[in-house]
Formats: C-alpha cells, sequence, structure tokens
C-alpha cells in the first residue's frame, strides 16, 4: 500500500508540471478524465491511491501555473499599468522574483493551512448550521458588496449579469457531458493569449537573484489576511480563490504589487487544501477535484490524514520544481519568437 500511495503521489507531482505550465488544461479535466477510466485503474490499484493521485496533482498545479500567468501574457508599454503584478514584474526584467515571492506566500500559505485545519473543524462545525437557512440572503450581500467596490459600477453589474447568463446557457446545455472543458480553455486560456499575440509585446533581459525582496511583517499580513478569506469562502457557494483574494484585499490595506503576488500565492494553495477540510467536515464539494474523489472513495479520519501528508509532500517538491523551471524560463522567454510561442500554445 505504501509503495501505490509514493507512486501516485510522483505521478501526480509529475502531471502536475505539465499540467501547471500549460494554459488552458485545468486539474478537473484530469480529474474528470482519471474518473472516465477509473473502472480499468481500480483493477491494479485502490480507490484511495487514485484520490492521492488527484490530490498530488492539485497542489502541484497550484504551484506550477504561477510560471504561465507571469511569462504570458505580457503587454506592450503603453498597457503595463493595466496588467496583473506579475507581467509588470516581467516588463522590468524581475519574473524570477516575482515567481519567488508568489511561491513564498504559496508555501507558507500551505504551512498555515495545515495548522488552521483543526479550528477550522472546531468553528465550521457550529457556525455553517447556523448560517446555511441564510446563506442565500448572505452571498447577495457579498456579490453587491464585490459589485459596489468598483470603480466602474455599472460594467461590474453587466459583467455580473453575463457571468451568469453564460454559466446558465453553459450548464443547461442539452448533451453536452463537459462543457466546462471548452469554456474555460476560452475564457482563461485562448482569451489572454490571443491578447498577448496582438499586443507588440517584448520581453527584455531577466535577472536572476538568489534573494527574495520581501518583508516579513508584509508576509505576516497577507497571510493574516487570507487566513480569515479561505475561511469565509468555504461557507458560500460559488467562491474561491479570486473573490477570497478580493476580500484578503480589504483586510491587507495599502497592499503593493509583491504583496498582491504573495496574497494570490497563498490564497491559491489555502483554497485547493481547504476544499478537501470543507468537504470532509461539511460535506460540501467546492471544487471539482473533490467531487471525483467523493465519487472513487469514503474519506475517513485515516486518509483524510494521509490526503494532508500529500498536500505537504507535494507542495514541498513543488517549490523545488517552479524555482527550476522558473530560471529556464527566465532564459527561453528572451530568446524565442513570442508570437509563436502564443500561436504554438493556442
Amino acid at each position: 500500500m505504501l509503495l501505490q500511495v509514493l507512486i501516485a503521489i510522483a505521478l501526480g507531482i509529475f502531471i502536475g508540471i505539465f499540467t501547471g505550465i500549460t494554459p488552458g488544461i485545468h486539474v478537473n479535466l484530469v480529474s474528470a478524465t482519471l474518473f472516465a477510466i477509473s473502472p480499468t485503474l481500480l483493477k491494479y490499484t485502490s480507490a484511495l491511491s487514485l484520490a492521492v493521485f488527484i490530490i498530488a496533482l492539485a497542489v502541484t498545479h497550484s504551484f506550477l501555473d504561477t510560471i504561465p500567468s507571469i511569462y504570458l501574457g505580457a503587454p506592450d508599454d503603453e498597457n503595463a499599468l493595466s496588467v496583473l503584478p506579475g507581467q509588470r514584474m516581467l516588463l522590468r526584467g524581475e519574473a524570477y522574483q516575482a515567481v519567488k515571492i508568489t511561491i513564498l506566500g504559496a508555501y507558507s500559505g500551505l504551512i498555515i493551512a495545515i495548522c488552521l485545519i483543526p479550528l477550522f473543524m472546531l468553528i465550521a462545525n457550529k457556525v455553517y448550521p447556523f448560517l446555511k437557512p441564510y446563506l442565500a440572503y448572505l452571498m447577495v450581500i457579498f456579490i453587491a458588496f464585490m459589485i459596489l467596490r468598483e470603480k466602474q459600477k455599472l460594467w461590474s453589474f453587466i459583467l455580473f449579469f453575463l457571468a451568469g447568463t453564460l454559466g446558465v446557457l453553459t450548464l443547461s446545455m442539452p448533451g453536452l457531458k463537459e462543457p466546462l472543458f471548452p469554456l474555460l480553455s476560452g475564457l482563461f486560456g485562448v482569451s489572454g493569449l490571443l491578447l498577448s499575440f496582438f499586443d507588440n509585446t517584448k520581453i527584455p533581459q531577466q535577472k536572476i537573484t538568489k534573494d527574495i525582496d520581501f518583508k516579513i511583517k508584509e508576509l505576516l499580513r497577507v497571510l493574516a489576511g487570507s487566513s480569515l478569506a479561505v475561511f469565509l469562502i468555504q461557507f458560500f457557494p460559488g467562491t474561491g480563490p479570486a473573490q477570497g483574494a478580493v476580500l484578503s484585499s480589504q483586510v491587507v490595506r495599502n497592499i503593493k504589487d509583491k504583496g498582491y503576488l504573495a496574497l494570490v500565492g497563498a490564497m491559491g494553495t489555502m483554497s485547493v487544501i481547504f476544499s478537501l477540510v470543507t468537504f470532509y467536515t461539511l460535506g460540501k464539494a467546492k471544487d471539482g477535484a473533490i467531487v471525483i474523489i467523493s465519487k472513487l472513495t469514503t474519506i475517513e479520519l485515516s486518509s483524510f490524514i494521509l490526503l494532508i501528508v500529500t498536500y505537504l509532500i507535494a507542495g514541498s517538491v513543488a517549490v523545488f520544481l517552479v524555482l527550476f523551471l522558473s530560471k529556464k524560463f527566465s532564459k527561453i522567454i528572451v530568446k524565442v519568437n513570442y508570437k509563436a510561442l502564443v500561436i504554438s500554445i493556442i
């Protein structure tokens, strides 16, 4: 059994590298494919080993997808202020530093999340039964808050309405078994790459530095905000790391580019871990990978602990993998034809 688990972790990390650095390929796609062929796989391995594979894949992906988010999708100089902090740092030749700060937040978030599991389980069992009858009203308040905090409130409402309409239409299409794969590939994969293709992007020489230019005090502020936000979003349907990052930014005021990168990294790994914890504690599957795991096996205390240990092992390995690959990307990105790279990925 131990050998099966170790092999599952190794395979999950390996596949997680591929999904993480490839835009448009998501953990849920691999998990759904795995579930489709699970009757054959279960002849040779256990359902728990498949669950371990999915967890190792998910946490590795959450670390490795830092690379394409920072190194791909860079705009021209005129539009630099409109993009994410990681891409701004790329245009300054500081992409490797951006990756290091994001991974610092991600791994710190992983450790903090594991430490907070007992506290969350204690709070969730008392708070969720009280909140459950009022979740719809609280969700409306949460949505209103998200819209009203925007400068362009009308456009924010229109985009919210369009997003809801798109979701309803997509999920109600008859005869479409996997609607989210083409939808999310188009929204989050191809669209950003097409914008990059039509921009006049010039990637400067990237600096490889040994130190991490980020203060401990700032990291502690980010982790505190992320911890509070990740607790809150577990109770609301349809909320994830992006919404958690917005809530965190309300707690952690005056956050700069580097702090935002650490915040996004922390929220990503914390959400991955708490998606499992929420299912184990409340029976709510907020993540596609966890839905697949719930269909494969029953999560008892022993298997829950094993899956948490898998998070820690895969996350620790992923830190070294992403730093190694980021160095390679820093050297390659300035040599390749950027538009040809974008087209080949599409």
